[in-house]
Order: C-alpha cells, then structure tokens, then sequence
C-alpha cells in the first residue's frame, strides 16, 4: 500500500476527518507561501499571475474530471455553480426541481427561491438510505427540469447509482446535477462519459484545498442555455487587450469563463489550490481510490458489530470513503467522539452518528488504532 503520509505536514497525529476538510500537502503549503509573498514582498508579484494562476486551476480541475480548461467555470463553493443554474436557467412557472429530503443543506437551498417564481421545489423521501431508480421514476413528471443530488451522501456514506439515475433523466430529458463534494478527489470522475449535465464541488475536502473554493461544470448544450446576467470586468477583456482597459464592449459567448466568480486573481487560495490538485493528479486518481478503498474495508472488516452498527454500506458500489457508524447505544456516541479527541485521533460526529473518513495520508496502522480505541470504549 503505497504511503504518502511524508507528503502532508499534518499536526494532529492521525486525521480521520476529510470528509469535514481535507489537509492540504506539502506542494500546497508552498505555494500558499509563494502567494503570501507576493503581499509581503509587492514588486514579486508577475505580471501575468491575474491570468496565469486562474488558467493552471482551470487546466488542473479540466484534468480531473476529463474536460478542457475552457469548460471549467470557477467558484468558492459547491453552492456557487448551483446558483447560477438556480439563476441562470430560463425556468417558467410550473416547472419542477426534485431534491432529496435529508441532503446536504448546499444541494438543496440554491433552488428554494425560485418557489417566488411559480417553480415547484419537491424534496423526495427515498423509500432506503440512498435515493434508488425506482424513487425517482416515480417522482419524474412531465414538468422535472432539474434532479439535484449528492454524490455521496455526507450523513450516511452511500453513493448513489449515478448511471441508473442518469439513464431515467436522459429518457425523460431532465438535467442530473451531481454535488460531488464527498467524492471528487476520492473516487475518479469523466464528465464527458457521465449521464450528468452539471457537476459542482467544493475545494477543501478530498481535493484537499483551501476553505473558500470550488469549482462547477455543465455541459456545452445546459451551458450555452443559461442567462445569468453577470459581466466581469477581468472577464471581458478580451485576450491580450489589458493595455484598452476603458473599452467597456460587452463580449459574449465567453462560455464558462463568462461565470466564473468575480477575482479569479484569489492568489491565496487558487494557487495552493491547483498546487493540491495537481499532486492527487501525479499521484493517480484511480490508485487513491484504491487505497482509500481498502483503509474503509479494513475499518468495516475490524468492526465489533456487536457493538456498533454501520450506517454506510458495507460493501458494493453503494460504499464510498465515509464510514458512518454508530454505537448500539446511541447515546453514548457523544462520549465515545470524545474519547477519539483525547486519544489524539480526529474524527467528526454527524446527526448524532461517528464518521471516519480516511484520504491517501493516512495508513493502516492508524485505522488500526481507530478499532482499537473503538473496542475499547465499546
């Protein structure tokens, strides 16, 4: 199992949290460096940076999920790129969004407004942990334009069929927008081959970037359909046209460039950023997901299932890199959580449950110590 701990300048002596944030390494502190100095140390800065920095994150992030640069379209969220299709869209009164009920709040709250709009915003109740293809060929109607959904869910650790879910929306000509904030830097994604139309994602999870950060894309047919009404002045110059600064021609067809959030020059969190993306990049997306992939088995294989209850999946396509488990008597999770703080090992506690989400950083010795200290609170 390859180790890359040596790569990450971690304090806490075993992090088990990257599904809350993702430590960045060391190529990542770097570069945050290098961007400090350009304030501390002013005539550093190069001229190019304002174009240069936001291009290398486009290219890194089209890298990842298999698109040009051009198709990426930057932001400081996940919420960012759902709010534009929120916004952006030409919805008519009696169209329809479908969510799920338990998501994320960021999956679900970019749509609410456009109740004002005559826009019915449902929230589905999947009838198992995870929404299934029979939920959502039940809830289609001829008015669906949208299915908002979470990759993996952050509360149960179950990753959605993504293939079945996209095979109904394209039958019924529906957009699938993916979150894929618990997944992207995890598990590998092509865009390009996805039944998806849009993909967002926050930065500082498993892309291990700062807090502030996150990207979206849609593809060119939803793109080129939207109206957002935004006009960015760095965006509207046209290429190499710095020096006619007051020409204030509005250009369009900028594609996703014309969406991308206003100071795309955020040179403490761009550079870093794309520093952090390119290493998972050089480290090979699909051999990350590999490692991860055997951390969480060895954790559900050591489990006292006598003791402890697994709420992720077990097994199977469904299981992702968010183990999610929980004491069979629930109320001595709160002590249990605490005990981990003590003992040095960082995990985090949703809706009551423990989640332990190893990244590429971390080892099977420390998942070993994770089940030890388990069974000795148990």
């Amino acid at each position: 199992m390859p180790d890359w701990s040596a790569d990450f300048a971690l304090q806490n002596p075993v992090w088990l949290g990257t599904a809350r944030h993702g430590p960045w390494p060391r190529v990542a502190e770097a570069a945050a460096r290098e961007a400090f100095s350009w304030k501390t140390e002013a005539a550093r800065l190069p001229d190019d940076a304002f174009t240069a920095v936001p291009a290398r994150l486009k290219a890194a992030l089209g890298r990842l999920i298999g698109v040009g640069a051009e198709e990426i379209v930057l932001g400081n969220s996940a919420t960012y790129g759902l709010h534009i299709l929120a916004n952006g869209y030409p919805f008519r009164a009696g169209d329809e969004v479908l969510a799920v009920d338990g998501d994320f709040p960021a999956v679900v709250f970019p749509w609410l407004p456009l109740r004002k709009r005559g826009v019915t915003v449902r929230l589905l109740r999947p009838r198992g942990p995870a929404l299934g293809p029979d939920d959502l060929a039940a809830a289609l109607t001829p008015a669906t334009r949208f299915v908002a959904l979470s990759w993996v869910d952050p509360f149960t650790g179950h990753a959605i069929d993504v293939d079945a879910l996209g095979a109904l929306c394209r039958e019924h000509a529906v957009h699938l927008i993916l979150d894929g904030s618990q997944a992207i830097g995890a598990r590998p994604f092509d865009a390009p081959a996805s039944p998806a139309d849009g993909f967002v994602s926050c930065g500082q999870k498993w892309l291990c970037g700062p807090y502030g950060t996150g990207f979206a894309w849609f593809r060119p047919a939803l793109l080129d359909g939207l109206d957002y009404g935004q006009a960015y002045w760095a965006a509207m110059q046209a290429p190499g046209r710095h020096g006619s600064m007051r020409d204030y021609t509005l250009r369009e067809g900028l594609g996703a460039a014309g969406l991308d959030l206003f100071a795309t020059g955020n040179f403490m969190n761009f550079l870093p950023w794309a520093a952090a993306v390119e290493y998972l990049l050089d480290q090979g997306i699909e051999r990350i997901a590999a490692h991860n992939d055997a951390l969480v088995a060895r954790l559900i294989d050591g489990l006292d299932e006598r003791a402890y209850r697994l709420v992720s999946p077990a097994q199977g396509a469904a299981r992702s890199t968010l183990a999610v488990l929980g004491h069979r008597e629930a109320a001595r999770n709160d002590a249990i959580f605490a005990r981990f703080g003590e003992a040095g090992i960082a995990i985090t506690k949703r809706e009551g449950n423990l989640r332990i989400s190893p990244h590429l950083f971390n080892n099977t010795a420390e998942i070993d110590r994770a089940l030890d200290l388990l069974a000795a609170v148990a």
